[in-house]
């Protein structure tokens, strides 16, 4: 299990499974919206993920057509994005989890795309796009 929450306290969440497909993602909304060289996001299937308070005190955004980045209205933390092509996962936001996390990234993706300023440091596949099996409309 995991457990974690928003920068101000008022959303908090658990994770009952695996967090699975882990990755950096580089892409320009993806930095955007965490402020940051890249977002680091994981799978989880949707039965897995329960708010524990604070479900009402988010709000979204639609980044793309069908994908919605939630995040606290108070804080502006991100916490997970839902995408309708998937609707039993959501996809979490490594960063807002306060409990040890035993999976791994696997990859970084939109590399070609990160910013100017960052320098990938590790021996992790690049792609320039969606890591391989992928389906960009998910």
């Amino acid at each position: 299990m995991y457990a974690g929450g928003c920068l101000c306290g008022k959303v908090r969440f658990e994770i009952h499974g695996r967090i699975e497909n882990i990755v950096y993602c580089h892409c320009s909304l993806c930095r955007k919206a965490q402020g940051s060289a890249f977002a680091t996001n994981g799978v989880v299937q949707r039965k897995d993920f329960i708010f524990l308070q604070g479900e009402g005190e988010m709000t979204a955004f639609e980044s793309s057509p069908g994908q919605h980045k939630h995040f606290c209205k108070h804080c502006g933390s991100p916490i997970i994005s839902t995408n309708e092509a998937t609707p039993h996962e959501v996809r979490i936001r490594l960063g807002t989890i306060e409990t040890p996390v035993e999976e791994r990234p696997g990859a970084h993706i939109f590399a070609s795309s990160k910013a100017v300023w960052d320098r990938i440091c590790d021996d992790l596949p690049q792609y320039d796009g969606y890591e391989p099996g992928r389906n960009p409309k998910e």
